[in-house]
This record gives structure tokens, C-alpha cells and sequence, in this order.
């Protein structure tokens, strides 16, 4: 063993593990540990995020597959959602709706087929341990399948609807989506105070909207408000517009906010949509599905109509007064645009009626944080729409359904038709009729919340539901978790899984990294310039659903703990010529090995409950500490010089000790620990790879409580010993005569001779502690 050439290792390890498919599942449905992997989105290369959160999922993973032996960890990636489609309108420069549907959609499968096999590399890279032949894709035809027969069962046990409603609208996507895509943003907006008219007298009412005056359906002010209560039942004129809206009674309207009168549009909001619905107002649509306005004089987009409406009520006077605000809006999670409610036909999945069952379902689940959990009803609680699962785009898994325009019937196909895309099919109606084929696609979230079942038809059903484990980050439990737990308590009345872990995200300076910011790190670099070890070394660093700001310093710990353990390893094996057999110890050999079952117990427990964090930190602080600055410059001098019996106890527990130590290290830095065993230890162990190797299991028998004792007190001499050198300036390897109180002198009376040579002694004898220099 040579100098530890981290590059060169972890290409050599990567070629090894997948030639000898050392991550292969073995096909049984017993005992198994099953993980529902995230399929991440095929739009560039590995992200931090990623690499962040996929390490503490692999943590579990690994050791995992050494405690039960069989793992089930399969691999997808999600090719079917607006991130890929704009990745691959941005990588070829195109517009999806300046194409056919039939012409993108060979793009994407191309293009997708070009960059898909380098972003799994990525991830092979930082050492991921799946199986990458129980491989899906969300767009390939297994995974179609099972999203369009979902459909068709919720469809016929009558709880997929479809229905022409307000619902959000994003301009720029050209898509209508569900409530889970909303994230709010902070924007500056002007807030205008309008001189609306009742009987030729100012009525005044603030608006941050002014491009929905042609929209005003009518004016709601709070019966209980004495400003406003005569005017109930009268007409108020629109300013700019000219024309007369009711004025209504109604508790929705705030005495505090504003004016205390607020204008009713179609639709600035969900609340518009609710009270429009509550009061049977007529509707006035007047933005497109592109983000203009359908007014004469102001076929402009929104914020260009909204400049020049401001304009003209400024030109006329009927702006009372105008401040600068800042409040939050609503936008689309996929490309920050503020949302508009569009009246759109579109499917939904009922799940308004379902909001307790969901958050029952949601308390049978073990959260790992647990305080997760309450994100997850908050959600459920606040939701105030059914899922919308339509999408008008190009690329997605087809909604399977025919509808006749003559009498309204609607056709499914068959079962052993799927996948169908009927934009492909004609389909008969019964009444002879063509029927027209659906042309809008699902929900990327309509596919993702059946990845359960999905990688289970991989391996012809073997898996079932419960899955032991989903790993997942925290900003996506109000879709995927959510979506997930909804569709297996819909289609079998289970919970997806027993566990769900949760991950934080990654910051820069105690910022969440984006692009848009620009404070991104790239993690294939940092792999090449430290190591794949290493940046999972400081994924390790944080606990679940903590987020974990990026850190060079706990990368360089990394690079220094492989190398430490590298050349522990290679010191190691400077004596190890054989495989030691257990023979009669010496006490600080059963001390080491009695801390090992300690460590070892502790490590465990840490792994159940998916504290990878702490088994990381006990496991480091026992190598650095107890076995390296102590334990091997303890037994130096009996590996050189003892007697056949000293160096064969001495031989013994550093095989052990070290050996255990790279298997409890071997979830988070996988290569170095495959490195070492190959080069050192595979020649005595049966399994072919670390991976495979058996979790330690403590030995409580092994704990010698009187080797404890003495071990103990000779690690706190030695620590004074050596503090009293570096006190006095002087070398470790100085000669000194230790003098021991008597009672530390009887107890260590048996480990003397290693006493003297760690620390140097000449003499030892009886006192005071001290130390003399010669």
C-alpha cells in the first residue's frame, strides 16, 4: 500500500463494484429492507442538493444491506415534468409549443437518451448504492402503464372527476397545476386607492390589481361595517371602465384592510373564486391563457396593462392616493411567475373529502425528524382545492381517455391496451360516434406518488407495500409525501411505507443555494478535488431535516480522516501477516476491545434511528482518539519487540478493532474502507466486498469491566504525561521517571511494562503523580 490516491481509487472501486454487481438485490421478498428511491429530474448534471441529501439516504442503505443482508434499492429518474421539458427546450433551443406534440416528444426521448446515462454516472460516482438494473424512468412505457391504470381505477370507483372551474394558471408554462406547486414570493407593488362611484359620490377602494377592473364583478363591504352599510344593495360604478357592479354584503371583507371596501374579480384570487361561487356572480374572463388581456385599448400582457391602466386612471384623476408596498404573492414553483386562476376543463382527484383520513394515514408513518410529520398536516389541513391532475404540455404520460362530442359518453381503453396515447387511437363510441381523444397529459405528481408500485413491477411484484423506507427532502413533502400516502390509501387503503426520512436543504453562507442567486457549488468538481468520501464525510455532518451549510473545512477533516485511516491501516498491516487467532489477551487489548463493543452497540442504535450523524462522530472520535493517538502507540513496542504471547494478543485486537472500524465507517465512506479491505483484509474474510460483510454485533460478554477500569486510568496517566512534556517544551520520546500514587500504581500494575514504553519511562514508582525529566 502505497500513498492513498483518492481519484484513482474510487475509479478503480466504482469499475469493481459494478462488474461484480456487488449492489445486485437477490430477488427475495423475505426479510428485505425495501427503500422507495427519489427518481431526480434529468435536467443537467448532479446538483449539491442531491449529493447532499441521496449520501444520507445511501448511509441508511448500506448499512442496512449489512445488517439484513437483502436490500431492495432500486434507481429512477423522473423524466416527465415541466424542469425536463424546459431542460430540453433550453439544451436544443426550442420552444415546446412552437412544435408538435409528435415532434417534441421525439426530442425529449432523444435528447433525454443522450444526457440520461451521464447524470446516473453522477451518482454512481458519489457511490450510491443502488441496484441500477432495476432501473425506471416516469416516462417510459412500465412506468405509463401503471400512472394510466391508476387513473382508471380512481375513475371508476368515482373519485377522478373532470369539471371546467378557476383554478391556477401559469402564463408562461401554458399549464394549469395543483395548489402543492404554489411557493410565495415577496414582491414591491403599487397599491392604489380608486375613486369608485355610488350616486355620483366617491366610494374608495385599494387595489395592488388594477388590470382586473374590467374583471369587477362587484364590491363587498362587511355588513357590520357603519361606513358601508346603507350602500349594500346599490351599484357602484368602475372607475376608467364605466360600468356597474352590485354592491354586496359580506364578512369576508376586512373593516381593517384598506378602505374596509374591497372590488370582487374574476379572478384575482382563490378567494375571488369562492366568493364569485358563493354569491352566483357572472363571471368576466379577460385574460388569455398567454398572459394578455382580452380588453380593447389593452391587448398588452399583465404588467404592461397593468403600467398603462395606472397611466389613464392617473391622466383622469381617479387615483385618490398611491404608496410602494411590499407583500407576498403567489407564484409557480417551476419558473417563479406570478399565478393567475384561469377557468380551465381539467381533471382532479377528490381529496377534500379526505383530509382527516390522510393525516390518520399520515400518523401510522414513522417521520425521521418526527417534528416533519406536523409539516405534513399543516399541509393536509390547508388544503383548499382537489388535486388537479391535468397538464396542457407535450411531454408527459398521457391522459388514457376518449370523450364522444355527441353524447358526452367517456370511453377508457382496456387494461391490456396500456399504455395508449389517444391522441394515437380512434376510439368508437357506443352511440357511433368518433370520440375525441384527451390531449392533455398528467401531473408529473400523478406518476411520482406511484413509485412504490412502479419499482415493484421492476421485479415482478415481489416488493410489497408497506416499502420499509422513503428518503426525501423536506420541501417536497406537501407533494410527493403527500401524493404518495394519497394514492396508496386510495387504491389499497395502506400506508406507502413504514419510515420516511427527511433531508434539509444546502446553504451558501446560511442562504439556500439557486442558481437564479448564483451561490452554487458544484459537486463534481469538489469530488475531483477532494474526494466522493469526502463530500459524503460532510453530508454525514448534519442531522435529518437540518439544513447544513457548505463547508470546505469539513471536506479537508475528510480528506484528512481517509488518509489517517489509510495509513493506520497500512502501519497496521506491517505486523498483521496472517489472520491472528484468538488467543489469552493482554488488559489494554481487551480494554480496546472491550470499548468496541461499546462503540459498536452505540453505532447500531445510532443506524435504527437513522442517526447516521452521531455513529459518525462516536466512530471518529473512537479512531482518532482511543485507537490511534492512544492504542497503536500503546502496542508499538510489543508489536516490535514483545514476546511471541504479547505481539499475538497485540496482532489480535488491532485485526479486530481495525477491521470493525472500516465497517462501521462504511456507510459513509465507502471507498476508502473498500479500498483497505481489498488491499489488507480480503484475503482472510470470505465476502467479496465490505459491503456484503456482516454488521458488527456487539459482544457483551467481550466487556471486561476490570480491563475498562485499567485501561481508563493508564489513558488519563498518559494523557498527564504527555501534557506535562508539552508543558515543559519537550519531545514525546523524551526519558522521564513517572512517579504513581499507590493505589493507581496496584491497579496498573499489570500493564506497566506498556505503561513505560508509551510513555518513555525509565522508571515507574511510588508517590504523588509526577514526572521527572532526566
Amino acid at each position: 500500500m502505497d500513498k492513498y490516491n483518492s481519484k484513482q481509487a474510487e475509479a478503480k472501486i466504482k469499475k469493481f463494484w459494478e462488474k461484480e454487481k456487488i449492489y445486485k438485490f437477490n430477488g427475495k421478498s423475505e426479510n428485505v429492507y425495501s427503500i422507495d428511491t427519489p427518481p431526480p429530474y434529468i435536467s443537467g448534471r448532479m446538483h449539491i442538493g442531491h449529493a447532499f441529501s441521496y449520501s444520507q439516504q445511501d448511509f441508511i442503505a448500506r448499512f442496512r444491506r449489512m445488517l439484513q443482508g437483502n436490500l431492495f434499492y432500486p434507481f429512477g429518474t423522473d423524466d416527465n415534468g415541466l424542469p425536463t421539458e424546459r431542460f430540453i427546450e433550453k439544451t436544443n433551443n426550442v420552444s415546446s409549443k412552437s412544435m408538435s406534440r409528435a415532434e417534441f416528444i421525439e426530442l425529449c426521448l432523444k435528447t433525454l437518451k443522450k444526457f440520461t446515462p451521464e447524470c446516473v454516472n453522477d451518482f454512481k460516482i458519489l457511490g450510491i448504492s443502488c441496484d441500477y438494473d432495476i432501473y425506471y424512468s416516469t416516462i417510459d412505457k412500465l412506468s405509463q402503464k401503471v400512472s394510466q391504470k391508476s387513473f382508471i381505477d380512481l375513475y371508476k370507483k368515482k373519485e377522478i372527476y373532470k369539471k371546467d372551474f378557476p383554478t391556477f394558471f401559469c402564463v408562461r408554462c401554458q399549464t394549469p397545476f395543483a395548489q402543492a406547486e404554489l411557493e410565495d414570493k415577496t414582491e414591491t407593488s403599487l397599491f392604489s386607492t380608486l375613486k369608485f362611484k355610488v350616486d355620483d359620490k366617491d366610494l374608495l377602494i385599494a387595489t395592488t390589481r388594477v388590470e382586473l377592473l374590467p374583471a369587477c364583478v362587484g364590491v363587498f363591504v362587511n355588513p357590520d361595517d357603519k361606513r358601508y352599510k346603507h350602500l349594500i344593495g346599490k351599484k357602484a360604478r368602475v372607475p376608467l371602465f364605466n360600468f356597474e357592479v352590485p354592491i354586496l354584503g359580506d364578512n369576508s371583507a376586512d373593516v381593517e384592510k384598506g378602505t374596509g371596501a374591497m372590488m370582487v374579480c374574476s379572478y384575482g384570487d382563490k378567494y375571488d373564486v369562492e366568493a364569485i361561487n358563493r354569491h352566483k356572480l357572472k363571471p368576466k374572463i379577460i385574460i388569455t391563457k398567454n398572459g394578455k388581456l382580452n380588453v380593447a385599448g389593452y391587448e398588452l400582457s399583465i404588467k404592461d396593462a397593468r403600467k398603462k391602466i395606472l397611466e389613464d386612471l392617473e391622466k383622469r384623476g381617479l387615483i385618490k392616493e398611491q404608496k410602494k408596498i411590499e407583500h407576498v404573492v403567489n407564484v409557480h414553483d417551476k419558473c417563479g411567475t406570478e399565478v393567475e386562476f384561469l377557468p380551465v376543463k381539467q381533471w382532479f382527484i377528490k381529496i377534500l373529502d379526505k383530509k382527516q383520513k390522510l393525516i390518520e394515514q399520515g400518523r401510522k408513518i414513522k417521520w425521521q425528524p418526527e417534528f416533519m410529520r406536523k409539516r405534513y398536516e399543516n399541509w393536509t389541513n390547508g388544503l383548499e382545492w382537489d388535486w388537479s391532475i391535468s397538464r396542457d404540455r407535450h411531454f408527459g404520460v398521457p391522459i388514457p381517455v376518449w370523450e364522444c362530442s355527441k353524447c358526452g359518453s367517456v370511453i377508457l381503453p382496456d387494461e391490456k391496451e396500456l399504455p395508449v396515447d389517444p391522441m394515437q387511437m380512434h376510439k368508437k363510441c357506443k352511440c357511433g360516434n368518433i370520440a375525441t381523444p384527451e390531449t392533455n397529459v398528467l401531473d408529473t405528481w400523478a406518476t411520482s406518488s406511484l413509485t412504490p408500485q412502479i419499482a415493484s413491477s421492476l421485479v415482478d411484484n415481489k416488493i410489497r407495500i408497506p416499502f420499509s423506507l422513503r428518503p426525501q427532502a423536506h420541501d417536497i413533502i406537501r407533494t410527493w409525501a403527500f401524493y404518495t400516502i394519497t394514492k396508496s390509501y386510495l387504491h389499497e387503503n395502506k400506508i406507502p411505507w413504514k419510515d420516511i426520512m427527511v433531508s434539509g436543504f444546502v446553504t451558501l453562507g446560511g442562504e439556500k443555494m439557486s442558481k437564479s442567486k448564483g451561490n452554487v457549488v458544484d459537486p463534481i468538481k469538489v469530488m475531483e478535488q477532494y474526494s466522493a468520501d469526502c463530500l459524503r464525510y460532510w453530508a454525514a455532518s448534519s442531522k435529518l431535516g437540518e439544513d447544513l451549510d457548505y463547508s470546505e473545512k469539513e471536506l479537508i477533516a475528510g480528506k484528512k480522516f481517509v488518509n489517517k485511516l489509510f495509513n493506520a491501516s497500512k502501519f497496521a498491516f506491517m505486523f498483521l501477516k496472517h489472520k491472528p487467532e484468538k488467543c489469552k489477551l493482554e488488559i489494554i487489548d481487551n480494554w480496546i476491545l472491550s470499548k468496541l463493543q461499546i462503540l459498536i452497540d452505540e453505532s447500531t442504535k445510532s443506524f435504527l434511528d437513522y442517526e447516521y450523524q452521531k455513529s459518525k462522530a462516536e466512530t471518529d472520535k473512537f479512531f482518532w482518539s482511543l485507537f490511534c493517538d492512544n492504542y497503536l502507540e500503546i502496542i508499538k513496542n510489543r508489536l516490535y519487540n514483545g514476546s511471541e504471547k504479547e505481539k499475538k494478543s497485540a496482532e489480535y485486537a488491532l485485526y479486530n478493532v481495525l477491521l470493525n472500524l472500516l465497517k462501521l465507517f462504511a456507510p459513509i465512506t465507502p471507498y476508502i474502507t473498500e479500498e483497505i479491505y481489498q488491499e489488507c483484509f480480503k484475503k482472510y474474510e470470505k465476502e467479496k466486498s465490505i459491503h456484503l460483510a456482516k454488521w458488527p454485533e456487539a459482544d457483551k460478554k467481550m466487556i471486561d469491566k476490570k480491563a475498562l477500569e485499567i485501561g481508563d486510568l493508564f489513558i488519563e496517566i498518559l494523557a498527564k504525561v504527555r501534557q506535562a512534556k508539552s508543558e515543559a517544551k519537550k519531545s514525546m520520546k523524551t526519558p522521564i521517571v513517572l512517579e504513581l500514587d499507590e493505589n493507581d500504581y496496584k491497579l496498573l500494575e499489570s500493564v506497566l511494562k506498556d505503561l513505560e514504553a508509551v510513555t518513555n519511562s525509565k522508571d515507574i514508582e511510588l508517590g504523588g503523580f509526577r514526572v521527572e525529566f532526566e
